[in-house]
């Protein structure tokens, strides 16, 4: 049989107190007599009272309750990402709630399913901002900030790192070690934002050292590992001699394809993905991007805090430090 709910008028009714009083210990005000409110502790802790978020923000209307809308549970970028998010929620008390699309694309009933649970933000994170989501984001009564996702006419807040720059500084790297061949590998181009400012980077280095832009290096797929492994035999046939690879879950499969392939790396084939910690585990570890992928998520929800608690922000479009990182995939 399953445990009975206990509720804030069990707890009063044990106490003794009014549920008024019960509240008020529940949210320390001090207008409650000592012994009182060591009563009602003792209750609440013998019961094992837990306290709806939802139900305590009634009155207010406030939950205490954050959304958090996020593409993939099992992709490690986004999985780092919420762990900062979440720590952050937990030193100002608020819950989190999440809302996947399980790597499909993100559609307005996730934000309508977030709305109906009465949260109080929404963090939206993914490489997609349609704009269909983002008037939709834009016209509910309540704050959102993107992590990890670009607004590109910054209507709404956002923390990223320089992703135009990132990929320049990876792809520059690839042409010091002598390749002329380098592919760029991505998310379809037509539909992700922040893909498009990676492969604008991509371009401009190609560009600064006379190198021609070549359609049949330029390769878009999903963003899973077996997308990235079926892509191998392709890059292979390119000509290809290095990559960069804008998610670590596709790198991760072209890495492994053209290892399969009898490809060795790097003395065959050089690669440079994003950053998560994936990039270490993969044999060879791969060199990449480094982003504060950690630091992004916990900004992004101090943000969300901030315009939550009605406070003015010094920055609405926020980008943090990246580096470059080389392990075994490129040359030393």
């Amino acid at each position: 049989m399953d445990k009975p709910t206990i509720t804030i008028y069990d707890v009063a009714r044990e106490a003794g107190v009014s549920m008024a009083t019960v509240s008020r210990v529940m949210n320390g005000n001090a207008n409650v007599k000592p012994a009182t409110k060591e009563k009602v502790e003792k209750v609440i802790a013998d019961l094992g009272y837990r306290p709806n978020a939802v139900a305590r923000g009634l009155a207010s209307r406030k939950t205490t309750t954050v959304g958090l809308i996020i593409p993939d549970l099992t992709d490690q970028y986004f999985a780092e990402l919420a762990r900062g998010i979440e720590d952050v929620a937990n030193m100002y008390n608020y819950q989190i709630i999440l809302s996947s699309s399980n790597g499909s694309e993100i559609k307005n009933d996730l934000i309508d399913n977030l709305l109906g649970k009465q949260v109080d933000g929404i963090i939206f994170m993914g490489n997609q901002v349609s704009s269909e989501i983002e008037e939709r984001l834009l016209s509910i009564d309540l704050p959102v900030v993107l992590t990890g996702a670009l607004d590109t006419q910054k209507k709404l807040p956002s923390v990223n790192i320089d992703y135009f720059n990132a990929f320049r500084d990876a792809t520059l790297h690839l042409i010091e070690n002598d390749h002329r061949r380098i592919a760029f590998i991505s998310g379809l181009l037509s539909k992700y934002t922040k893909q498009d400012y990676k492969f604008q980077g991509y371009e401009d280095a190609i560009a600064q050292h006379g190198i021609n832009h070549d359609d049949k290096l330029i390769f878009q797929a999903g963003y899973t590992y077996e997308a990235g492994y079926q892509l191998a035999q392709a890059v292979k046939t390119s000509g290809a001699t290095a990559a960069v690879i804008t998610t670590d879950e596709m790198a991760a499969g072209v890495l492994n394809g053209l290892t399969d392939l009898g490809l060795h790396l790097p003395q065959d084939f050089e690669l440079i993905s994003n950053d998560s910690q994936l990039t270490r585990m993969t044999r060879p570890a791969m060199s990449s991007i480094t982003q504060p992928i950690y630091d992004i998520g916990a900004v992004s929800m101090r943000m969300l805090t901030k315009l939550m608690g009605h406070e003015e922000l010094d920055d609405t479009q926020i980008e943090l430090m990246h580096g470059f990182t080389t392990r075994d995939s490129t040359a030393k």
